[in-house]
């Protein structure tokens, strides 16, 4: 096992990674873990991808643990992160993710690959060829393969190749056995003012590497900053010339200190060439015989120049370029495509430092497209200054090329969608560039666009009720459902209707059926969850005031509407002084919810109290049942797994003063307050087995406070997932399935969700 003795007085076995989604933090904890170290870590973004390769190298996902040698943070983390805030309260040393990395690599001798654009290429590559040579080198990649290789590994013997990061500073702890700059341009202005402020950088990188120092002979800079390096490209010390290629393959024929043959390198494009030939150079001066087909299968990087789709005459593509020098290369290269008859840029820039300080080179790359969408800034933790934000970025495209159509959608991403939907054409090359969340956005319009022909379905459907419906009703096409449930995730409803009246509500479910269409009943939003890509078919709620009745009856009986809030029949019942109802004031939904899963709490259930149910099947009859006549289990109810409740007869338990009633309540909302989390959740996830409790087979797994992106297993209830934030449906269900398979690991129980899975079955995700 490795020690960072050099950074800290004691020693070192357990760390604990924040930010470990991160492209620089996660490949990093995989080299930790290799080299020996217990390894845990968190991230509020942590993608599946991610997961994935962190959990095979058995790092931990999980929040800090009480066991924690050293905390090591993106630098995007200052200090007042309660992570490192809490670290600090617990006097556990902390370190920047560069620095950490430079001292658990200090004793091996480093391949340090840097620069400005093109290092993560470059790095993928340089270990691809010591791969296909039998090398066994350590490495440290700053992204993901593109296929599903380990992004960083301890490796065997002397040699460790990683990708060295200039934006934060900490390239200053690094001395290098061998440097490959790729090239050298100013960025990262929030640290480095000036162009000579970032050369002073990497001439002093340079002078403390202790053999060789790499640079491109196409790079004036690097020439300048570092005149006795050796160079690579067309006409440097190892010289490759393209010499043709085609269907992703090229050819360089190598020649000066390379040996004179010809290599085959799957990556198109000119500075894939640039970074082949560095990568091959680095390889032969560690020692490594050049051989043509080392770079053959080289699997490619996430996020550079990844197709997402091709069909229809349309390439889409994405890609991670945020400088403007990265982009200026990106679109040449797709300029040269012999398939592209228009280049379609999306545009996200990534920090509003960047933006402000290189507007005009943004402008000037960005003038190689024939449309360009601009996004957004995304910030990356940087709040927004003058001169830097999208609108600044239009206007300085507006005055350097007026005549380049330029958009920026400010409307969210319907009408993004929607305007790029209207613009691209058969052969056009749609281009998603930047280095945020664009990708997602990316993945999520090709989505939308391959339920195309279904979508004219849902207007044609959308089209048809309109002049059937009162106008009372209300009746939208893609309405997002998230803000309408209590977990506050996922997308939209292909057609929204809420009926006004029993004749609307028949004429939206016939007219569905006779289409085909699902049709899905939305009552509070609690127990479930809308998935991402929203729900395909007719969603209904009864949300319109007429389904909110509440009648007491002279019988004693109440009559209760499906669209009543349970907190509102609760109340209106201790008005009236009848009691029985109070087990319901917690349940975040509505009587027609509680009704169709039978809702239950402090004991009770609901069809405790009902006792006739009145329904609507799916033929648009009506029908009142007895409670005798209905089937009823845990969270289940046979009559309403095909029709709508559209309210229920109710027997209160008994007459009672309202002053009872309430303390009543009061004492299981105290009881609910202790139990149970105040974040946005749907509510219990899992059933309870037979004999057992889900939240205490979770608890007893470890998981309590685990996460996948924003959501996670509450730390108060563990069978609650909560959202911190801005979760999303797919970081719920990864979730999910986390917490299923660790139980199922640990205790042999396998759980089952009791949640619904708004529109779609569990056994699809699960």
């Amino acid at each position: 096992m490795q020690n960072p003795t050099r950074l800290f007085s004691r020693p070192v076995r357990t760390i604990h990674c924040l930010g470990v989604g991160g492209m620089g933090l996660g490949p990093l904890a995989i080299y930790l873990a290799g080299a020996g170290f217990e390894v845990s870590g968190e991230d509020e973004a942590l993608t599946s991808a991610m997961r994935v390769q962190l959990v095979r190298a058995g790092v931990a996902v999980r929040p800090l643990p009480e066991a924690c040698d050293l905390v090591v943070h993106t630098s995007a983390a200052g200090p007042a992160h309660s992570v490192l805030a809490a670290a600090a309260r617990r006097s556990i040393p902390s370190v920047r993710r560069g620095a950490l990395l430079a001292e658990v690599t200090r004793g091996r001798k480093l391949v340090a690959v840097c620069g400005s654009h093109g290092k993560t290429t470059t790095t993928a590559m340089l270990v691809t060829v010591l791969r296909a040579a039998g090398c066994p080198a350590g490495y440290v990649l700053g992204g993901l393969f593109g296929d599903d290789s380990t992004p960083a590994a301890y490796g065997e013997g002397d040699w460790v190749v990683a990708e060295v990061d200039e934006s934060d500073g900490t390239i200053e702890a690094f001395s290098p056995e061998i440097t490959v700059a790729v090239n050298l341009d100013w960025d990262h202005p929030d640290h480095y003012r000036d162009p000579a402020a970032i050369e002073a950088t990497f001439a002093a990188l340079f002078a403390r590497t202790k053999g060789p120092v790499l640079v491109s002979d196409a790079c004036a800079r690097s020439a300048r900053v570092a005149p006795q390096a050796r160079t690579f490209g067309r006409k440097g010390e190892f010289r490759a010339e393209p010499a043709g290629g085609e269907g992703g393959l090229q050819t360089l024929r190598l020649g000066g200190e390379f040996p004179a043959i010809e290599a085959v390198v799957r990556a198109a494009g000119a500075f894939n060439a640039a970074n082949a030939t560095a990568a091959l150079a680095a390889a032969q001066l560690m020692g490594v015989a050049v051989t043509p087909r080392m770079l053959a299968q080289f699997p490619g990087v996430q996020r550079r120049q990844t197709i997402l789709g091709s069909g229809h005459g349309l390439t889409v593509l994405e890609d991670y370029a945020h400088h403007p020098a990265e982009i200026r290369a990106l679109l040449e290269s797709l300029r040269s495509r012999p398939d592209a008859k228009r280049l379609i840029v999306i545009f996200q820039p990534h920090r509003f430092s960047r933006t402000a300080g290189f507007k005009a080179g943004f402008a000037a790359a960005l003038a190689l497209a024939d449309r360009v969408h601009l996004l957004e800034v995304y910030g990356a933790g940087e709040a927004p200054i003058a001169g830097g934000t999208t609108a600044d970025l239009r206007a300085e495209l507006a005055a350097q090329i007026p005549s380049l159509p330029v958009s920026h959608p400010t409307g969210g991403d319907e009408e993004f969608f929607a305007a790029l939907d209207r613009e691209v054409q058969p052969g056009d090359l749609v281009a998603f560039v930047g280095a945020g969340d664009i990708d997602r956005k990316a993945r999520s319009w090709l989505a939308r666009r391959a339920a195309g022909p279904a979508a004219r379905g849902w207007e044609e459907l959308t089209a048809e009720l309109a002049p059937l419906l009162s106008s009372a009703s209300k009746l939208r096409r893609e309405e997002p459902l998230a803000p309408k449930t209590t977990m506050r995730v996922g997308g939209a409803a292909r057609v929204y209707v809420e009926p006004a009246s029993a004749d609307d509500l028949r004429t939206v479910w016939v007219q569905a059926r006779r289409r085909g269409v699902p049709v899905f009943l939305l009552g509070r939003g609690s127990n479930l969850i809308v998935p991402d890509a929203g729900v395909d078919g007719v969603v209904m709620s009864l949300a319109h005031p007429v389904w909110s009745a509440f009648e007491a009856r002279p019988d004693g009986r109440i009559w209760a509407g499906a669209g009543l809030r349970l907190k509102n029949l609760c109340g209106l019942a201790t008005t009236a002084g009848y009691s029985g109802f109070e087990f319901l004031e917690g349940i975040p939904g509505s009587v027609g919810g509680a009704l169709r899963m039978n809702a239950g709490a402090m004991g009770g259930w609901m069809f405790d109290v009902v006792e006739e149910l009145q329904l609507m099947l799916a033929s648009g009859e009506i029908r009142t049942l007895r409670r005798d006549e209905v089937h009823v289990d845990y969270r289940h109810c046979a009559e309403l797994h095909d029709a709508v409740a559209l309210g229920a007869l109710l027997r209160p338990a008994a007459p009672a003063e309202s002053a009872a009633i309430n303390r009543q309540i009061d004492t299981y909302r105290r009881k609910r307050q202790e139990s149970q989390p105040r974040e946005p959740s749907a509510g219990c996830i899992f059933k309870n087995p037979p004999g057992n409790s889900a939240g205490r087979l979770i608890d007893q797994a470890g998981l309590k406070g685990a996460r996948m992106g924003e959501a996670e297993v509450s730390p108060v209830h563990a069978n609650f997932i909560v959202n911190c934030g801005h979760a999303t449906a797919g970081d719920v269900l990864a979730l999910v399935r986390h917490v299923r398979a660790e139980v199922k690991t640990k205790t042999g129980v396998e759980l089952e969700p009791e949640v619904l899975l708004f529109g779609r079955d569990w056994k699809e995700v699960l």
